[in-house]
This record gives structure tokens, sequence and C-alpha cells, in this order.
């Protein structure tokens, strides 16, 4: 700011010398002054407005009260202060100066001098300017918004009026100019305080901290040098499903050290260890086989967590739950908050867990099903479904029984259940093997129906004559339906006198033909038939090894289902219908 100084002559008094003197001095004197110098001055007048000045020139300078901060009132002559020569000699030949610039140039030097880049100073926030907010550390220093603290700042004119610490990060003397920064200031004294947090913190030491924020899994606590994790499981004995169950931002909290790892600069805290742990004599409070009351707090697939007291809860396996139900997932039983009872089948304090039983709660109908269903009784029930192996079939609510593949009938190999049964059909079998500790009961379905070979040996004898209906054909003979459930092999070699190639070149399923019976094995159940001996008389008629020669045992002579096995075994278990064709080749069957 430029202000005018008005001019005043030497005093026109005495001799030559007198004035020759004078003008030495003034001389002198004008040597001292010069354009951007500071100068002090000397009140000698405080006026309404302006406040007139003595700086030792030939002129004298007014300042107007803008100049005073503190008000003229607190201005009296004689006050003296410093003032900065702008110009000696403006376009009306008079000196400007300025008190105020004359305070900015030593605050300046004043920063040039004790100040360095990267040193702490205070400063009050006094504005906010585009990018930025200016403060006030002696001269007008610029801070950028993003310097302002640690993290993105959202309403910069909170800091207006602050007084704060910053650090000096650039100090342009020629544009005179310092741009601070408070947040590397704050990470400095950060990093410093995580190395003395982490020089000293030690497992099951006490620490005071703050909660910073909140997650899903549990909460950040600063402790003064950097943030420690107090993970929710470590909160509370009990179940939480969220922090804020427990703490809140901003809280204070002490919590216990669990382990510091140096190398990854992490800490781990724990808040329940201050507290009384609520497993210990839990084996006393809950012994096996006690029952207890407990409310479902939660449920998982494999079963649901019963909380018996604050801080213990027990597990409710899925297989714990019913004693004849197959149980998917726990939510089709329990839901969250229901009051169940239970019985402790298992107690670890050390692991903290319980294992419990909900079907304990109730009677075991295994434990009776050997009297209601005693080993060869006749029971009724609905096939529920199938496996590879056999068929379940539904006898009372709950109990089970299966009836395997290999008793589904007394005449066919049986594959697969659905040969024989359907779903959701009405059954009759026969129990033939209960196992109240397994939970299983055997039945049997041919067992409920006569077995055809039963006096086989009565119906039929050798050399009888015989007639049936062709079934099937092979390429190594035809099978020929008796009676129902009782079928014979007619060998390729026993179809007639003529030699055969193919047998379907001379049989075909549902064809009528006589025979006479050759060979009888009721243990084995099998028949063996020929055709070309039905043509001769009886009382000439004999067994002879070569009408067995294609019947030995192990060989040619098989029941129906078994025959049926080898002839096709190369297509793969597909189901046989009667009046299905065979493919037709000369490979005898296997032995």
């Amino acid at each position: 700011m430029a202000h005018n100084i008005t001019t005043r002559g030497p005093a026109a008094t005495g001799p030559d010398a007198q004035r020759a003197a004078m003008e030495k001095m003034y001389e002198e004197t004008l040597r001292d002054f010069s354009e951007g110098a500071i100068v002090t001055g000397r009140v000698l007048e405080v006026r309404p407005t302006e406040v007139l000045v003595d700086i030792g020139y030939k002129s004298e300078g007014t300042l107007p009260a803008s100049e005073f901060r503190e008000g003229l009132d607190q201005v009296r002559p004689g006050d003296q202060f410093e003032v900065l020569i702008e110009n000696l000699e403006n376009d009306d030949g008079l000196v400007e100066v300025s008190k105020v610039r004359a305070e900015q140039q030593r605050k300046w030097e004043n920063i040039v001098l004790n100040c360095a880049e990267g040193s702490a100073v205070t400063g009050e926030v006094k504005a906010r300017v585009k990018g930025g907010m200016i403060v006030d550390i002696g001269v007008d220093a610029f801070v950028p918004a993003s310097q302002l603290d640690l993290g993105a700042v959202r309403n910069p004119d909170e800091y207006l009026g602050k007084t704060l610490e910053f650090k000096i990060v650039k100090i342009n003397k020629e544009r005179r100019n310092v741009v601070l920064s408070r947040r590397e200031l704050l990470e400095d004294r950060r990093r410093e305080a995580k190395r003395e947090l982490l020089r000293d913190i030690r497992p099951g030491q006490i620490r005071r901290g703050v909660v910073k924020n909140l997650t899903e899994f549990g909460a950040f606590v600063d402790l003064q040098g950097m943030d420690g994790l107090l993970h929710i499981t470590d909160m509370s004995y009990r179940r939480l499903s969220h922090p804020s169950e427990v703490v809140q931002v901003g809280q204070e909290v002490e919590v216990v050290v669990l382990s510091v790892d140096h190398e990854k600069e992490r800490i781990s805290l724990g808040l329940k260890q201050r507290m009384a742990n609520p497993w210990e004599g839990v084996e006393d409070r809950y012994p096996v086989n006690s029952r207890v009351r407990g409310k479902v707090v939660s449920l998982v697939p494999y079963g649901a967590f019963v909380e018996l007291e604050p801080g213990v809860e027990g597990l409710i396996h899925v297989s714990e739950m019913s004693w004849t139900k197959r149980i998917a997932k726990a939510s089709d039983v329990l839901k969250e908050g229901d009051e169940v009872e239970a019985v402790v089948l298992s107690v670890s304090a050390e692991d903290q867990k319980i294992s419990l039983g909900l079907r304990q709660t109730q009677e075991n109908p295994w434990e009776r099903v050997q009297e209601r269903y005693p080993i060869g009784s006749r029971v009724k029930g609905r096939v529920r479904n199938f496996t590879s192996y056999g068929a379940f079939v539904e006898i009372e609510e709950g109990i089970d029984g299966m009836i395997h593949v290999s008793d589904l009938s007394w005449t066919r190999k049986v594959n697969h259940p659905s040969e024989v049964l359907q779903k959701d059909q009405e059954v009759e079998c026969v129990v033939l093997e209960v196992d109240p500790n397994e939970q299983r009961i055997s039945l049997g379905l041919k067992q409920a129906q006569p077995d055809p070979w039963s006096g086989v040996q009565q119906r039929y004898r050798l050399g009888q004559r015989v007639k049936g209906k062709v079934l099937k054909v092979a390429s190594f003979g035809a099978f020929v339906e008796l009676e129902e459930g009782i079928d014979g092999l007619v060998h390729i070699s026993q179809i007639s006198d003529e030699r055969v190639q193919r047998v379907r070149d001379v049989l075909q399923p549902g064809q009528e033909v006589e025979a006479r019976v050759i060979k009888i094995d009721p243990v084995e159940r099998k028949i063996g038939l020929s055709i070309k001996a039905a043509k001769v008389p009886d009382e000439e008629f004999t067994v002879s090894d070569d009408m067995l020669q294609g019947l030995r045992p192990g060989e040619n002579l098989v029941d129906i289902a078994g025959a049926f096995e080898e002839a096709f075994g190369a297509l793969g278990p597909k189901e046989w219908h009667p009046g299905e064709s065979s493919k037709d080749d000369q490979s005898e069957p296997a032995t």
C-alpha cells in the first residue's frame, strides 16, 4: 500500500556556513534512503483519518487509519514503528511509504531465516480459495485441499478459524509463497507413533483405543499409532450377527492384545478375553445325557445352534433330529427363535463344543421294531424309491425295509428293481432280517409268493414228453416255457436230427413245441429238453451222453434268466421282453 509524504524545506536562518552544513547533512541523509528500504518512523501527530510520521527524511509522511489494525485510539505521538519506502518521489513529487508492507517484509524475512522446507509451523486457517485454504503463519501460505487431513475432506469450511500445525512443503523466495501440508505432518507423526507402538506392544497387554470403523467381520480400533482388528468372534462369548451389537464408532474400549505380526504389521485384539469365560465348568453344568432347554439362534444346512446360556451354544446335527426321517437341512425341522428341549450327547470345554440331540427326547421306534416285525412275518408297504441294488419299501411312517434285487423273483435274474416294481406300488413282502442297531430291515418279495420250483421233481421226470411255448432263441438254443415260472433249455444240438446252423431258422418265439425232459437239476433250478428225442418211441428212449453234450454242469444247462444273461450280455443291461429276438450267432454259451 502506498501513501503520500508532504515536503518541507530547510530553515532559512544563519549565515552561509550554517546553510552549507545543513546541505551536507541533507545529502548524507539521502544516501540512507532507497525504494524498498525499511526505516523507522516516529509519530508526530494523530489526525482523525491519518497519522503524520517523521522518517528522518526531507519530507514527512502520512499513513491512513487503515494501516493500524488496533485503531487510531491506540496510537500516541512519539510512538515508533517501521515503514517501507515504496517510492521516493511519485508523480506529485511525494514519497510513498507503508507500515503494513514493512511488517510483511519483516515476517517474510523471519520465515526465510527461521523456517526450512520440511519443518513444522503453526498457523490459523484464514480463508478458502480455489483448490485449498489460506493459512496465516506470519505470512499467507497455501494448503491444497488434499493436504488438509489424512482422509478426504468433504467440508473444508469446517477448518476455518482453527489453529493447526502444518509441514512446510515448499518455500519459493522469488515469488514469496509457501506451500503447506497437514497430511504429511500427520503421516510422519503416525509413522513414528506406529514404530513406537510396534516396539512396545506385546500379546497379553491391556490397551485403550477408540473404535475407528466397523465391518461385517469386526471392528478396527485406533491404538494411537496404528489400527488393530477386533474380530467379531473375539467381541463376546455369545453369537453376534454384527459388531454393532457390542461396539460403536468413536467408542473408547479396553482390549487385550492377542497377537502381533511385526512382519505384516498386524495386531489382533480381543474384548471377550477381559470377561469371565462361560465355558469354564460347562461339563458340570451340562453333563452328558442330561436334558436341557434353549433357543435356536442360528441355522446352517448341517444343523441348528441352540443357546443354552449367554455365550454357551450347542449344536443339534441334522442326523440327531429324527429317528426315522432323513433330514436334508435343519430349516426343514426348526427355525430361529424356537425354544427346544434336547439331550446332551457330548461336551468339550476345551474345544467349546456341545453336541445335542433332538430325537433323543422321543422314543426310538427301532427299539421295538423286532417285536412288531419278527422274521418270517408278512408285511405290506409302499415302494418309496429305487437303488441299483434294490427297492425301499415304507412299512410304516419312518420305517423302511429293503428288497434286494436277488429277492424280487424266483425265476428271473433282475438287474434293476424297476423291472419288477413301480414307485408307490403296494406290495406284500416277508421279513427276512431285522437289525435295530443299524436300523435295517431286509424284505423278500419272492418269499411272499409260491416257489414254482418247489416239487418240480414230482411234476417232471426224465424222459417225460412235455409241451411248451418258445420264449426266446439264442445262438446256442431256445428257451421253452413249460409252466409259469418254469423254463427249460433246448440245446441247438437237440432241435433236429439234421444239423441246425441257426436256431431262428427252425424255432421262433411263441412257437408251440413238444420235447422230452432229458435232465432235471432242482438245486440249480435247471431243466434240459430235447425236441428230436420227442420223436423217439417211449420204449426206445434212453438218455445218452450225446444228448447231454451241451448240458454239462456249468455249461449250457442254465435257468431262463441266466441263459438270457449269457445270450445277451454283449448287448448291455437291457430289459428283456418276451417276443424280442436276439442277435444271431453260432458261438457257444460261455462256460
